[in-house]
């Protein structure tokens, strides 16, 4: 390892598929070690959405300090880039009161833009430019922008559909504004991180998993989830609000308004459940940094963890 890796704030990282045990062994992790847990969950982060996100619960939050839970409203619009800069804040908090920062949660994205240094995203940005290349798409279609971008950053070009304008145009945008292709700017690594992550992930059968999600769903509808989505659209919490995208939450909506069953959203729930976790899978294994935990060896790598992060 070398000196500028091993100067890195140390954090530990629960991720993997929904449904999979995160929460449980972060909080197996927390209770016996200095930890306070941030949310690593798109969708934790809204208020009043509690079933439907698998939130932990008032017992569970006891265990250790938690953050980035219940910080918007289900109405306001949230990005990745607000996330990792109000989490680099609280990471920095926790840090400072002499803490273990423990990441909990399968956003992808959020531990990809986390993973980044603090400055990436600093390549020059003009509102004026881009809305000149905007026109210009509008007036010449993307066919011929795409091609534009081909004649000064091939590479580039090569990995953009001709459809993907905002990307095209992006790229277009630094040129102008840098005269150097986007592919000649450095790409950062995990080398660059500000951060050494120790992330972890449950590694559990697809059939398992599968049922672990229909149980989830199942124990979600118990508690109430219907009643909270009919809560959220009463109180004005708008149907094409971003939190309404969810899981849980977007497939109720037409039960609500009596376009389908209960029974049929449900189903729903379940088989889109399903499909994202094997996105989640997907994304995760990609990730060379993610040490996969075997489910018949969770506790024993839980005291694994806790033995090697106490002083």
């Amino acid at each position: 390892m070398s000196m500028i890796n091993t100067s890195k704030p140390r954090i530990l990282v629960f991720t993997g598929a929904t449904a999979s045990g995160k929460t449980g062994l972060a909080l197996q992790v927390a209770g016996n070690l200095p930890c306070e847990i941030v949310c690593m969950d798109s969708m934790q982060i809204y208020k009043r959405m509690d079933i439907g996100t698998a939130k932990p619960t008032a017992a569970e939050q006891a265990v250790a300090p938690h953050h980035m839970l219940d910080i918007i409203e289900p109405d306001a619009a949230f990005s990745v880039a607000e996330y990792v800069d109000r989490t680099h804040k609280v990471i920095a908090g926790i840090l400072k009161r002499g803490r273990i920062p423990v990441l909990v949660g399968g956003t992808g994205l959020y531990l990809q833009g986390l993973s980044l240094p603090m400055n990436y995203g600093g390549l020059p940005s003009d509102p004026a430019v881009r809305q000149e290349l905007t026109a210009e798409m509008e007036q010449l279609g993307a066919q011929l922008m795409h091609e534009r971008l081909s004649m000064i950053d091939p590479p580039t070009a090569a990995r953009l559909h001709p459809n993907d304008t905002r990307r095209v145009i992006r790229a277009l945008e630094i040129y102008r504004l840098t005269g150097i292709p986007m592919s000649q700017h450095k790409t950062p690594t995990d080398a660059d991180s500000p951060y050494n992550f120790s992330v972890y992930a449950i590694d559990w059968d697809r059939h398992i998993l599968h049922e672990r999600i229909n149980t989830r769903v199942d124990f979600m509808m118990k508690e109430g989830l219907f009643e909270e989505v009919r809560a959220l659209i009463a109180s004005g919490v708008p149907a094409t609000a971003q939190s309404m995208q969810g899981l849980g939450y977007k497939e109720l909506l037409p039960a609500l308004n009596k376009e389908i069953s209960l029974k049929e959203a449900v189903e729903q729930i379940k088989t889109g459940t399903r499909n994202y976790a094997r996105r989640q899978l997907i994304w995760f294994r990609r990730d060379q940094r993610v040490h996969w935990i075997a489910s018949n060896q969770i506790n024993n790598v839980a005291n694994d963890i806790i033995a090697e992060w106490k002083d």
